[in-house]
């Protein structure tokens, strides 16, 4: 099955007050495994993320074409600007277009500007290339839409837009990325974790993450972000993983 709609949210239990584990963005596919009255028990078909998200009558998937390579893109009801809507897609998210007029290209029933678009095999070196596009972010428990993500959440967005598997949570992309890295060799691209959390190495001297305590994503110094998280949450770092 296909998620058309620009983000759901999966939860830990059957209810919306339970806590949101994380969210399907637009084109993601997942296997329906039991239903619950008005919910569904789902199968991430991308990462084997299972969870409650509410029951709808969702697509079948789809050979996608193209992904959303903007933070957020405005989508339209006609290609030309005058008919802008209030949904958007975040990055990240996949769709098959099935006509271009001009400088937009339709999908489903909606119409996008092609700027905000990459060929669904398009890949960069680094990994983390655009991991800056998200500075000031929102930081949001379980998010991966545009409005709010999570640590753990930028750094599986960014490698599955490069088309590479990366687990979903802290815990597992530690045991999953295996090279192991000192402090003292650290270097661009490298993953930096703590118990519960993750950071992304811009540079010797700065990283990238989801942090709480600031409410949004955030560049910051490394040895200040290390003793910061030492002496605030009593968390040492656990594990430096290079992954290419």
């Amino acid at each position: 099955m296909r998620n058309n709609i620009s983000v759901i949210n999966v939860y830990k239990k059957k209810s919306v007050k339970s806590e949101i584990d994380t969210q399907l963005l637009y084109g993601d596919t997942f296997k329906r495994l039991k239903k619950f009255g008005s919910w569904i028990k789902i199968k991430n078909n991308s990462d084997n993320y299972r969870g409650y998200i509410k029951n709808k009558n969702f697509p079948k998937d789809q050979k996608n074409t193209h992904k959303i390579f903007s933070l957020a893109s405005n989508l339209y009801s006609k290609p030309n600007k005058k008919y802008k809507i209030k949904k958007k897609l975040s990055f990240g998210s996949k769709i098959k277009v099935s006509e271009k007029k001009g400088n937009f290209y339709k999908f489903d029933n909606f119409w996008i500007e092609k700027k905000n678009l990459k060929l669904k095999n398009y890949r960069t070196k680094s990994p983390f290339l655009f991991a800056k596009k998200f500075t000031n972010v929102k930081y949001k428990w379980g998010g991966k839409f545009y409005t709010g993500i999570d640590c753990s959440a930028l750094i599986q967005l960014l490698i599955n837009f490069n088309n590479k598997f990366c687990p979903r949570d802290t815990k597992d992309q530690i045991k999953y990325f295996k090279k192991k890295i000192k402090l003292r060799e650290i270097r661009k691209d490298d993953l930096i974790f703590w118990k519960g959390h993750v950071a992304i190495v811009l540079n010797k001297k700065k990283l990238i993450h989801a942090y709480g305590p600031f409410k949004k994503i955030a560049v910051m110094p490394i040895n200040n972000t290390i003793v910061r998280i030492y002496k605030t949450a009593n968390l040492k770092v656990i594990g430096i993983r290079r992954i290419n």
